[in-house]
């Protein structure tokens, strides 16, 4: 456990932003953590945890300490009325956890194969893609709570999973660190390859009878084709979500612009890609100084090398508002600001 003095964030940020921590330190165990927790310099300051970091924007230098989790480990903990129950440590790789399911041939989290970040990231903002969740899966989470030093547990229910929200992102934000992760998985999935570019991939591939391992190279080969390696362009992935509209609305807009994709949410509610509404509004590829919209995907913002936040920051707010303006629609970032 190594504590350090005004350390870059640079190498620890997909965005590639060159911000500064006050102090900076690692755990490997929550022993590991709560003996941090117990440090004088710790407790009097604010306090930011980090996994992959591929979710966050620094707009400025973190006057606190920032906690990067390392807490490693998977396994397979039983198996259970045709189910699979694995756990995993919060400072896992997201996908190494897809790659460990499907070596132990377990199904539910194959579309979300490639989504960077950590495994102790996931709840907090209930990942997805490709008309999956990670609250489809989940069962619970083990979290230590920062002021206390204490091991708490969150089922589902008390995680209060949203689309990429949850209790984490509002009441208990910066409150806690998950530590492991438990998810159910099967055997015998039910593959879902409607959503998206799936099924059309898996044609091109020749693949007539997917298992989850073909699902999981045409996500992974959709992704690539899509979004940029944020080693060699910084980015975050999706900046925006999704945002979900009253049919009603839905309705009004088809009729001026009949090209608009949907996808069904409820009997009232639908969700529309807001990569589409940003590309209508002509930013898609668009480049300002060392900056901007990624060519291939409007949802991506890019640092080109040596960017800062706020510049992203004024982009994203320059396109809700030319969004808004066109199609009366409010985008919300994915991403964490800080």
């Amino acid at each position: 456990m190594k504590f350090e003095k005004d350390f870059s964030l640079k190498p620890y940020n997909s965005f590639g932003i060159d911000a500064r921590a006050r102090h900076f330190a690692r755990f490997d165990s929550v022993p590991e953590l709560q003996e941090l927790l117990q440090r004088p310099e710790v407790k009097e300051e604010p306090k930011l945890i980090l996994g992959g970091g591929s979710n966050l924007l620094f707009t400025k230098d973190f006057e606190g300490i920032v906690l990067l989790n390392g807490i490693k480990g998977m396994e397979v903990l039983r198996e259970e009325g045709g189910y699979t129950y694995v756990r995993a440590g919060g400072g896992e790789k997201w996908h190494d956890l897809v790659l460990f399911c499907l070596e132990n041939d377990l199904g539910g989290i194959e579309n979300m194969s490639l989504i960077p970040g950590t495994v102790g990231a996931a709840p907090l903002q209930n990942i997805g893609a490709y008309g999956v969740e990670l609250k489809d899966v989940f069962v619970e989470l083990e979290a230590v709570q920062l002021e206390t030093g204490e091991v708490h547990t969150f089922d589902k229910e008390a995680c209060q999973f949203g689309y990429r929200e949850s209790v984490f992102k509002h009441s208990l934000k910066g409150q806690y660190v998950v530590t492991t992760v438990t998810l159910r998985l099967r055997k015998n999935p039910e593959l879902n390859t409607t959503y998206g570019a799936i099924q059309t991939t898996l044609q091109d591939m020749q693949v007539q009878q997917p298992t989850i391992h073909d699902v999981s190279a045409a996500v992974c080969h959709i992704r690539r084709s899509k979004l940029p390696d944020p080693a060699q362009i910084g980015n975050a992935g999706s900046f925006f979500k999704n945002p979900e509209i009253p049919v009603l609305l839905f309705d009004v807009l088809k009729e001026q612009y009949p090209e608009m994709p949907a996808y069904p949410v409820s009997e009232i509610s639908v969700k529309v890609p807001a990569g589409w509404l940003i590309e209508q509004c002509g930013w898609k590829g668009k480049v300002i100084d060392n900056y901007g919209v990624h060519k291939n995907q409007a949802l991506v913002l890019v640092n080109y090398g040596g960017a800062k936040g706020e510049n992203l920051l004024q982009l994203a707010h320059d396109i809700i508002q030319s969004v808004q303006e066109k199609f009366g629609i409010t985008l919300q970032p994915e991403v964490n600001i800080i």
